[in-house]
């Protein structure tokens, strides 16, 4: 499914996997989106039409997609343990294949302007060069990892495991720092400023830290269920989480500020003294107002019919 990034609006549903859908990305530009399924495949879609355009066999599920910066190929990887990069002008060519890790891949990813690549099993992150195809690092951790961020300002790598936020050099994989969450973390993502990082996990809560102190900033509930993925969005004004619970929802990071579906009212004086600004939503009574400024959330978006872009 594909939404506004700044809204939520929905534009379209991409219809044709026949299992579950593991991974989704969109391309630099968002004229292409790249999927991950259960039904042994990865699909390249039109981002505009959502027309499906390929079809990549495999042999087993794959969890993970992911374009190159100008689009031309794509990484795959899932569970029989084997990265896939796809030349996708022609997509009936067999893929160069990556081998070497002993679990299935939950996560691959570009790095380094696509010189090297980032994968993660269940508990070792690889570092990979793209031309040799061969391993350059590769670190074990504590628990099983959840999720793995790439951060192209400062080449960092984001990997959560267990209660563990760890920040890795994604040219070396040497750690740099990590945080302890009070609660399991499925999903980390760090500010492109590098000012805060936002957590989420299975206590249903969300948690921003100061990415510099390792304070805890705020935490609160908003879902209804275990928090799966969380991500900044590219200018850094809103992040999205996306729960059990069936929605998918959008905070600023900064709140108070216009942008998107969020208008906030320039205080007015009252009696020689200013007035507390106000946000204001389309359709949202002022008592609702109240109730969503004590969890942050403006914005919740559940499943929607399935309509062809």
């Amino acid at each position: 499914m594909l939404r506004q990034g700044d809204t939520g609006d929905w534009i379209g549903t991409f219809l044709g996997h026949k299992g579950a859908v593991w991974g989704a990305t969109l391309n630099k530009d968002a004229t292409k989106a790249a999927t991950a399924a259960a039904d042994f495949t990865a699909k390249v879609w039109d981002g505009v039409s959502g027309d499906e355009l390929i079809t990549l066999a495999h042999k087993h599920i794959v969890k993970s997609v992911d374009f190159t910066q100008d689009s031309n190929y794509l990484l795959t990887g899932g569970q029989d343990k084997l990265l896939r990069i796809y030349d996708l002008s022609k997509p009936e060519a067999e893929p160069q294949v990556v081998s070497g890790h002993t679990s299935g891949i939950k996560k691959a990813l570009w790095s380094s302007d696509d010189t090297q690549i980032l994968s993660a099993d269940d508990k070792t992150v690889r570092l990979w060069d793209r031309n040799t195809l061969t391993e350059v690092k590769a670190i074990n951790v504590a628990m099983s990892v959840s999720s793995m961020e790439y951060v192209p300002e400062g080449e960092i790598i984001v990997i959560t495991y267990g209660r563990t936020i760890a920040f890795h050099s994604a040219e070396t994989l040497e750690q740099i720092k990590s945080f302890e969450a009070p609660a399991t973390i499925n999903s980390a993502s760090l500010h492109p400023e590098k000012e805060c990082l936002v957590a989420g996990g299975e206590d249903f809560k969300l948690y921003k830290y100061d990415y510099n102190t390792g304070e805890e900033l705020e935490s609160y509930k908003g879902h209804f269920g275990p928090i799966h993925c969380v991500r900044f969005s590219p200018d850094g004004e809103l992040y999205s989480s996306g729960s059990e619970d069936g929605t998918l929802r959008l905070w600023q990071t900064t709140v108070g500020k216009t942008y998107g579906l969020w208008k906030c009212v320039i205080p007015e004086e009252e009696g020689g003294e200013l007035t507390k600004a106000k946000v204001n939503l389309p359709g949202t009574t002022e008592e609702e107002l109240e109730e969503l400024g004590s969890e942050n959330s403006d914005s919740i978006y559940s499943t929607t019919p399935e309509v062809k872009a």
